[in-house]
């Protein structure tokens, strides 16, 4: 690790895998150093470090719950120290099981929540506290990933995380006007059903998948890279005017 460096870097949270990973990737071939924070999956976050590293950027994996407050402020501090932080990606995320809202279970939602909103809201309150042009850093940008299911209360059953990710857009509409004075630029991307780890079940049900398919404009699952791609440009410091958008990556919109 390089200590005390001043090379600029993106912190991407959930990013050894689906969506986050494929910004890490973005990222590099744009010759951006990446942090990267995941919460289990070491043998994917270091195959992506070793490509990241390949791609000829600086690179560094950090291991941490972010429904864990310590295990937040512990990652940021490592990254303080690895380059000065100029973009995060909130990427991190889980889907929780299926409840209907008769059958909610108080730990499935608690858990949910935690990591989906209340660990983003963190990592963005540690990012800041580094980014901020008044506490002495270079400003940047902030992007919160959402969803569609927030535009619509989500599918059947998936209630919990379309509230969620509403809460996300939320937060974000708010960050934007409170950061805007200290440098930073607050957006939330809202993907439409991705091909990822998350959206298996339907990926390997033919029925469902159909059924999905129909709902969505141009007829399919989004490709990771599709994703990828706005969020990257989002960070761009030639996006200066642009804060607090809500960005559909949905390929259209959804059609019922």
């Amino acid at each position: 690790m390089n200590n005390a460096t001043n090379e600029k870097l993106v912190a991407v949270i959930g990013g050894s895998r689906g969506i986050g990973a494929q910004v890490c990737r973005r990222l590099a071939r744009n010759g951006q150093n990446v942090a990267i924070v995941y919460r289990a999956d070491k043998q994917a976050c270091d195959t992506l470090l070793a490509e990241l590293k390949e791609a000829g950027v600086k690179a560094i994996a950090l291991q941490a719950d972010i429904a864990d407050e310590n295990a937040v402020v512990d990652a940021f501090a490592r990254i303080k120290s690895f380059g000065t932080l100029v973009g995060l990606v909130n990427s991190a995320g889980i889907g929780g099981n299926q409840m209907t809202v008769e059958g909610f279970e108080a730990e499935a939602l608690s858990r949910m929540f935690q990591v989906n909103v209340v660990g983003l809201m963190l990592c963005c309150r540690e990012a800041v506290r580094q980014m901020a042009v008044p506490r002495g850093g270079v400003g940047g940008a902030i992007v919160n990933i959402s969803s569609m299911a927030a535009t619509i209360g989500g599918r059947s059953k998936v209630t919990p995380y379309a509230a969620s990710k509403a809460a996300v857009d939320g937060f974000t509409i708010g960050a934007a006007k409170e950061l805007a004075p200290l440098g930073i630029r607050v957006f939330s991307v809202r993907p439409g059903a991705t091909v990822t780890d998350m959206t298996s079940p339907i990926i390997n049900d033919p029925a469902r998948l159909a059924a999905v398919e129909r709902t969505i404009a141009v007829g399919r699952l989004a490709s990771v890279d599709e994703i990828s791609a706005p969020i990257v440009r989002l960070l761009d410091e030639e996006m200066a005017y642009l804060s607090g958008a809500r960005i559909d990556a949905a390929g259209g919109g959804l059609v019922f």
